[in-house]
């Protein structure tokens, strides 16, 4: 009885964080799409959106790639789950940073490449608030649990959510590039 009200509990709480995702997600688009910043606004916004991308997914790339030792027998789980649970902060204050920046750097919301980027921003946040329910189940497991000894569904869900969290984060920070790249290029 006790675990069901938990779990109904963090299913609330990650529908409520996911609807306050959103929320922060729309009004950066809103905002980036009908407020001029002016050109001084959009360097410093573009020096912060930088500074963000490195902080969130480098942050990322780190715990991943410690998942991923995880996965091939290097290290013991909880080193993945510590890491990852410290990290929350660095990853979370990256994205609100790259949704407070990305506002300021006029997004051209009429481009379908950028609304890729968008919605590829948008499927990360999201997918990283519905991985919290399986990392809670893998960190209650033994420390020594190896990947392969994870029920089948747990594996696929693990990497399911890795694969859409690489996937989209890659897929924006290039779409970012390119577009920045043909800005300078044209002047804009």
């Amino acid at each position: 009885m006790q675990a069901t009200a938990g779990r109904k509990r963090l299913r609330l709480r990650l529908v409520l964080l996911g609807a306050l995702c959103t929320a922060g997600w729309t009004a950066s688009l809103l905002v980036g799409h009908f407020v001029d910043c002016g050109p001084e606004l959009h360097r410093i916004g573009l020096a912060v959106h930088i500074l963000a991308l490195v902080l969130s997914f480098g942050t990322i790339l780190v715990v991943d790639w410690l998942g991923l030792l995880w996965l091939l027998g290097k290290v013991q789980m909880h080193e993945s789950g510590k890491l990852e649970a410290a990290s929350k902060p660095l990853i979370w204050g990256g994205l609100a940073l790259l949704l407070v920046s990305g506002a300021l750097i006029d997004p051209d919301l009429t481009n379908p490449v950028t609304a890729i980027k968008l919605a590829c921003v948008l499927v990360l946040m999201l997918n990283g608030l519905s991985i919290a329910p399986a990392m809670h189940q893998l960190l209650a497991l033994p420390a020594h649990t190896r990947f392969g000894e994870l029920g089948r569904r747990l594996r696929l869900r693990l990497m399911v959510a890795l694969s859409v969290s690489q996937a989209c984060w890659w897929t924006a920070v290039l779409i970012g590039l390119v577009n920045s790249t043909l800005r300078r290029w044209a002047g804009v």
